[in-house]
């Protein structure tokens, strides 16, 4: 026992070293935070008793394709993860996953994800949800290469899943689930823009323009990210108007919007990475919170 002590640590070690790659894969907060955003426009939608065992299957069926789709970014941008510092460490250019490894473990998870959802929640769910997953994986990401046209086209994948969530409870597109879309593919703008000064020079080791105006840090793409901004305060007040939610969320909307688009105008004043990097924690901060006030409210 003595002599295979130090093989089986050596085992559970290689085996627990593996897990971690798939958890990384995964993505996990980014996945959650899509989670998270689909069960605030489920639980808007939802009707009185709400089946909870319903939402917890969506919610799961959700975060597999949610990892699926980070996962087949990641095997399609191995190349450019090694060349930047924030992503060299990945399962994949770390060379702690291999390709194939990571393909099977999307396949799975994803086709999972995908049956949970036709086979549970509703058709029109899974489908929106499939439209996600091919637009975040196979259009989105070979264009961020090409221009800032992929933060528009990220910003439909990246809205979709309040929608979804709305669809998966009511198994109906309804003016709520518009109008959540709405607040959050405007939101994709400055918020996508901020990590993209943030992470410029990162960025530009892997070819990537996200930024517009020729990819500038200075007052055009500032005041472009000022204008996406201005145009939350209105849309935040639309699920008060609809009935969606009432006035006292349409005000923490409003209020979390002015302070976010006060960012704005010392990001125009700096023009600084500073600035910007205050303005993406801002939209990391926004969007839940106006979230939780909508379903605070509504309860």
């Amino acid at each position: 026992m003595i002599i295979t002590r130090p093989h089986q640590a050596a085992e559970v070690n290689q085996i627990l070293t593996k897990a971690r790659a798939y958890f990384d894969l995964l993505k996990f907060r980014l996945s959650i935070t899509v989670v998270f955003s689909g069960a605030i426009g489920y639980l808007l939608a939802a009707k009185q008793p709400i089946d909870w065992v319903h939402m917890l299957i969506f919610c799961i069926g959700g975060f597999l394709v949610t990892g699926a789709s980070n996962i087949i970014n990641q095997i399609i941008e191995i190349d450019l993860d090694k060349l930047m510092r924030r992503t060299e460490n990945r399962p994949l250019p770390s060379g702690r996953l291999s390709v194939v490894e990571a393909a099977v473990f999307a396949s799975i998870i994803g086709f999972a994800g995908l049956f949970l959802l036709f086979t549970f929640i509703n058709l029109l769910a899974a489908l929106f949800t499939l439209l996600s997953l091919v637009l975040y994986a196979f259009v989105y990401t070979p264009l961020k290469r090409v221009g800032p046209i992929a933060v528009f086209v990220g910003a439909f994948p990246g809205a979709l899943p309040p929608l979804i969530g709305w669809v998966a409870a009511t198994n109906m597109l309804e003016v709520g689930a518009f109008t959540l879309f709405a607040i959050q593919f405007v939101w994709q703008f400055p918020h996508f823009w901020a990590i993209a000064w943030v992470a410029d020079e990162d960025y530009k080791r892997a070819g990537f323009k996200l930024l517009p105006n020729n990819g500038g840090k200075d007052l055009q793409t500032a005041f472009q990210i000022m204008i996406y901004t201005l145009f939350l305060l209105p849309l935040s007040v639309l699920p008060a108007k609809f009935g969606i939610t009432g006035l006292n969320a349409a005000l923490i909307a409003v209020v979390c919007g002015s302070l976010f688009l006060i960012q704005t105008f010392y990001l125009m004043k700096e023009c600084s990475r500073k600035a910007a990097l205050q303005m993406m924690f801002g939209s990391f901060l926004y969007l839940p919170l106006v979230q939780i006030a909508f379903l605070w409210d509504k309860v």
